[in-house]
Order: C-alpha cells, then structure tokens, then sequence
C-alpha cells in the first residue's frame, strides 16, 4: 500500500513540475523576447560608440583620450540617478519606467549624430547615461517579480544573451551601415549610425507601455490559478547562497557586504567594457583594415559568450550552485586575454584568445546578478540591486581611461593587459569571500 501511495505522490509531483515548467514557459515567451530586444537596443547605444570613432577621427580631430573619457563618463550619469530610478520603479512599475527612460535616451543618442566638439560629446555621453539610469537593474529587479531563485539564474542569463548578441549585431551593422551610407545626403556614416540605432530606443518605450504588465497580478494573460501559482512560488523561496536580513532600504546601506559586491561588479565591469570598447581597435591592429570583416571578426566571441551564457546558467539552476561557476566564468576571460597576449599578432591565435575571453566575461555577468538576487532580501532588492549595479558601473568610467594612459605612458598594451586579468581574477576571489553557501534549513528571503 505504502508503494503505491508512494507512486501515487511521484506522480502527482511530476504532474506539478510539469504544469509549472510550461507556467513558466508561458510567462517566459510573453516578456523575455521584449525585454531582451530592449536590452539589445540599449547595449547597442552604449557600445556603438566603439565603432563610431574608426570613422570620427576622420571627420573630428577627438583624441584617443577624448574617446575614452566620453566612454566613460556614461557611466558617472548612470551612477548618479540609477538609484533614484530603481526605487522609483517600484512604485510606479515598469511599464511607465520602461517609457520614460527609453524614450528619452532615443532622443540623445539620435542628438550624438551631430556632435562637433569634446565638450558637445561629453555632454551627450553624460545625458545618456542620465537617461538610462535604471534600466537594467530595473530589469532585474522586474524578473524578480516573475521567478522564484531556482529558476532565476536561466533566465537572468537568458536576459543578458541580449548583451553578446548585440555585440553580434553591432559589429557587422555599425561596419556595414559606416561603409555603405556614408556621404549619403552629405552625412557621415558614423553619423547614420547613431540615428539608426537610436530611434528603435524611442519606440521601445511607448510599445514597452502597452505591451508589459506591472507584475503577474496584472497579467490579463494568466489566469486566477496561475497568478496563485506564482505567488506561492515567490512566497516559498529557497535560496542557495546565503541571504541578509535586511528590513529596509537604509538597513542596506550600512551593510559592508553590498559594498564588496559592488566592487567586485566594479573590477568585473570595467576589465569587460575596457574590452569591449577596445575590440575593434584591438582587431585592426592585427592587420584586418576593412571595417566591415573588423565587424564580423567582432562577432566571434559574443556568440561563444551567449552559447556560455545559456549553458552557464542553466548549469547553475540544476546544480543549485552560482559562487564557482561565475569563478569559473572569470578565470576563462582572463586566460583568453593571456593568449591575446602571448599569440603577438598572430591572428589565428589572437581570434581564438578573444573568442575564449568573450566566452568567459559575457557569461560572467548574469551570474554575477543571479547570486546578488538571491543574498538581498524582499524589503531591499530594489534598492540594493540599483545601488550594487550603480557603484560597480563606476568600473567602466575609470578603466578605459586608465588602461588608455598607461598603454599611453609605456607605449604597450602589456600592462593595461595584465591590470584586466588582475581584475578579473580578483572580482572572482571576492565574491568567494563575501557570499557564502545558503543553509538548507534557512528559508528566510
């Protein structure tokens, strides 16, 4: 009798799994696929700007000085307001964030076409990163509200897919649309090319209005049982690194864990925007001239990257592990930067060194959030994921400039080299150290 009781329950279990795995595909091919071609067309306007200046130095006398630092100080505007934008998110919901935010980077990203001085370029490159301040947090804050831990890290990863595959795009798109519209109705082509990839931004926002709900709640596409279903999947979660106590937004802020988790997303974020701002500079300086193949050779690590992503992540919810996986991740991108360096010039070498660096840092990343979801508690997710991702995209305002001045100062790339793998393989022993495995009999969220 015990057997077939036994029986009985297995398959009652598998008969929930089941209805729950196809819940979430649901939910899945409803929001992701929207949420991951905004993240694309954001991504495209923050690293476009790479491509651009192969083709602005002809027409603007912009230093390589002059281009690092406006990379860079996008981030600073996104450090001031990425907090504010976040908690403001979860009190009007994402739908009329989405609006305001897109809708108005679109506007000046279209307004970097027409940039003629430093000043004017700066200035531009500061606003935008004003304007899309929150976003993706924003972002991964949303996904929270959909997906209980156990199924996070797949679909943070799926998400952030949309990064790599914007590379793709970017590469190929920005070489094609420079070589072939340029002197089009006497515009440049990295003039069409802002303009081009910054429109898509502005309709994003008003389609992202109508389009996406607030929270499940809201979904006219779920029914009664399923909205339950959600709900009691969120209300008994069970995490797998250890997670705070936190009561409140201000108990957050002092605790000393979120600040070494936003330097370690400092030290990840800035060795990986220093290489992806640099990758097409780095690829011509291999001998490939045409910009359009500089593109294309572009491509080869973001798609390694968004096969590793997905892997990754779903590695990682079926083990129920995230720590030595981004470990993992981490110490990949820093020995494919080491065979960039020891292949001199050669590029077959140099392909394969950067294509194994693109699979390790584009992997990195969703991991990264995945375990930051899961340490911050209910009452200060929205804050603490904002105030984490803002720190850390300090990262990306400082580095380029610094390995810019020291490849300056030495006449080499070397040591610039060996500060990102430093980096990398530090940002992977601090979040050792700061997260630590969740007691399984702990169920606090």
């Amino acid at each position: 009798m015990s057997i077939g009781t036994t029986s009985v329950d297995s398959i009652h279990s598998q008969g929930q799994s089941g209805a729950l795995a196809q819940l979430y595909s649901k939910i899945g091919w409803r929001i992701l696929p929207f949420l991951m071609l905004c993240y694309v067309v954001a991504f495209l306007d923050r690293i476009n700007i790479g491509y651009a200046q192969l083709q602005m130095k002809q027409t603007l006398t912009f230093s390589d000085a002059t281009y690092g630092f406006g990379a860079g100080i996008f981030f600073v505007g996104y450090f001031l307001f990425e907090v504010p934008s976040n908690l403001l998110l979860e009190r009007i919901g994402v739908r009329k964030t989405l609006l305001r935010i897109m809708f108005t980077w679109g506007i000046v990203a279209v307004a970097m076409a027409f940039v003629q001085t430093p000043t004017q370029f700066y200035v531009a490159r500061f606003l935008l990163g004003v304007l899309e301040a929150g976003f993706f947090p924003g972002i991964i804050l949303y996904l929270t509200y959909w997906y209980p831990s156990a199924r996070r890290g797949q679909i943070i990863a799926m998400f952030m897919t949309a990064t790599a595959i914007a590379s793709v795009i970017a590469g190929p798109l920005s070489g094609a649309t420079m070589k072939y519209l340029n002197d089009i109705d006497g515009w440049h082509g990295w003039q069409w090319l802002f303009i081009s990839q910054g429109l898509p931004a502005s309709i994003l926002g008003l389609v992202a209005y109508f389009y996406l709900p607030d929270r499940p709640e809201d979904a006219k596409w779920l029914t009664a049982d399923d909205k339950a279903k959600v709900r009691y999947q969120l209300d008994h979660d069970h995490k797998d690194v250890e997670s705070s106590s936190h009561a409140n937004f201000w108990q957050m802020i002092r605790d000393p864990k979120v600040y070494g988790l936003a330097f370690t997303y400092f030290l990840l974020l800035g060795a990986t925007y220093t290489m992806v701002f640099w990758i097409p500079s780095l690829i011509k300086s291999w001998g490939v001239a045409d910009l359009f193949q500089v593109g294309l050779l572009a491509t080869l690590p973001q798609i390694a990257g968004i096969i590793g992503t997905v892997l990754m992540g779903r590695h990682s919810d079926k083990t129920r592990e995230r720590r030595w996986h981004y470990v993992a991740c981490v110490v990949v991108a820093a020995l494919g930067l080491m065979t960039i360096t020891f292949s001199h010039g050669n590029l077959l070498a140099s392909v394969i060194g950067l294509t194994l660096a693109g699979l390790g840092f584009v992997s990195a990343t969703p991991l990264f959030f995945t375990t930051t979801t899961e340490y911050l508690s209910k009452a200060s997710a929205a804050g603490g994921i904002a105030l984490i991702s803002s720190l850390g995209n300090l990262g990306p305002a400082v580095a380029p400039s610094v390995t810019g001045y020291i490849t300056a100062e030495t006449d080499s790339s070397l040591y610039s080299t060996y500060l990102i793998v430093a980096a990398y393989i530090l940002s992977g022993l601090l979040l050792l150290a700061i997260v630590k495995v969740a007691d399984p009999t702990d169920d606090k969220s």
